[in-house]
């Protein structure tokens, strides 16, 4: 039985809720996920729970302004209809001592977890096609909002139950108007295509797109280490008010734009730079600017040309236009997301159906429903606020009962079969 979906509009109050797991911990907050065991006492509904402590707020820069504004963020991308590869917000609370709202769960993990599943840490060109379709159709719903992202990275790319993504973590997001001379041509927006998210019948990739054969090249030992998120610095107040460009600096290191370490200002431009390291680290398994230290990070970003290995293909080409330094030359400048989908590696794919796609090429577990109901039933979870109070001895949560499912997924499954 699958994951019913969360209650819409859901009233968080922090008393009912009690956590199962801790999904993840950041600069901004701690992720659990959560149910409210007064409504939904069987945990037939979980989700994810973004909780930030008011008392750790005053030693980071703006973060109460970032909270906030990923509330706010949330709350447009949910209204009036909620896009199906962006997240919308459940309900939020707030109390003397917490922030906190909550956002359906996903529970595949995220893009970078998927990726060290595979025997060679990379992606196939089929799979890589799939993923930066769903991904490119997101962010140019986000850039017809107003919306750049300014934080795509593997680890913000989730995998919703279905299989598809959803972007995450929207506070180094920022408000900005497009240029006079410059514009952003979306094409219909797909959740006004297709209405209803699931078809009765069955599509595949193979229906999606004709599926092309990877590229043979075996990477083993590509390994990547744990991007560090800059901090948002300015050379003048932090503002998220509309504009042309912003000159705040914020992002993670590998993924920043040239024109961001160089202070210029940008705009939409930097999420088609960092669309274009994340195709390059789906397909070599590393960043293609990454130094030994943040100082020859940044010198690559503003001087290296990215390597790329063997032939010249469509998807080399298209990482290479999206890693133009010059961010008016850069693919996506002119017409935004509709300018690069024209790209001849998107050749064939028929966007109005992206989301009829029900056998995407990974699936999350059905495992995590039953460990969902055995921790229920075996604890009925712990209270959000408790967790803080013995922060430096956390309680301990149930261990799995479950084998991990990766670990089924590396013995009887590799993406690359897709």
């Amino acid at each position: 039985m699958e994951l019913a979906p969360p209650p819409p509009s859901l009233e968080l109050k922090l008393d009912n809720l009690r956590a199962l797991k801790v999904l993840g911990k950041g600069a901004m907050g701690t992720v659990f996920l959560v149910h409210d065991y007064v409504a939904d006492p069987s945990a037939h509904s979980p989700f994810a729970l973004k909780v930030v402590e008011k008392s750790s707020l005053q030693t980071k820069l703006d973060a109460d302004r970032r909270a906030r504004w990923e509330i706010q963020v949330l709350t447009r991308l949910s209204h009036p209809k909620a896009h199906p590869f962006l997240p919308s917000i459940l309900g939020s609370f707030e109390s003397d001592l917490f922030l906190g709202w909550a956002v359906p769960y996903c529970s595949g993990g995220d893009l970078n977890v998927l990726r060290y599943r595979q025997t060679d840490r990379v992606f196939s060109t089929a799979v890589i096609r799939f993923y930066l379709a769903e991904i490119l159709c997101a962010l140019e719903h986000l850039h017809s909002m107003g919306i750049a992202y300014r934080d795509l990275k593997p680890e913000n790319v989730l995998i919703q139950q279905s299989g598809h993504v959803t972007l995450t973590d929207f506070d180094l997001s920022r408000n900005l108007t497009p240029k006079s001379n410059k514009t952003i041509v979306s094409s219909t927006h797909i959740e006004e295509i297709l209405p209803e998210y699931r078809r009765k019948h069955l599509r595949n990739l193979t229906r999606w797109i004709a599926v092309v054969p990877g590229n043979g090249h075996n990477r083993k030992g590509l390994n990547k280490a744990k991007s560090a998120r800059v901090s948002p610095v300015s050379r003048r107040k932090v503002s998220f008010s509309n504009g042309e460009r912003s000159n705040s600096f914020v992002g993670t290191e590998e993924y920043v734009s040239p024109e961001v370490v160089r202070g210029d200002g940008h705009e939409f431009a930097v999420d088609w730079w960092a669309l274009g390291i994340l195709t390059y680290e789906m397909l070599y398994g590393k960043t293609p600017f990454k130094g030994m230290n943040r100082k020859e990070t940044f010198r690559n970003v503003m001087t290296k040309a990215p390597e790329f290995i063997g032939k010249r293909t469509a998807l080399t080409d298209l990482i290479e236009r999206l890693l133009e330094k010059d961010p008016t030359k850069r693919l996506g400048y002119l017409r935004g997301a509709t300018e690069i989908k024209e790209h001849k590696f998107f050749s064939g794919v028929r966007w109005d159906i992206l989301t009829e796609v029900l056998r995407p090429p990974f699936i999350p577990s059905r495992e995590d429903e039953d460990l969902t109901e055995k921790l229920t039933s075996s604890t009925g979870g712990i209270h959000v606020g408790d967790y803080f109070q013995n922060f430096r001895s956390p309680p301990t949560f149930p261990p799995s009962p479950l084998p991990s499912p990766s670990s089924e997924y590396q013995r009887n499954m590799s993406l690359t079969e897709f």
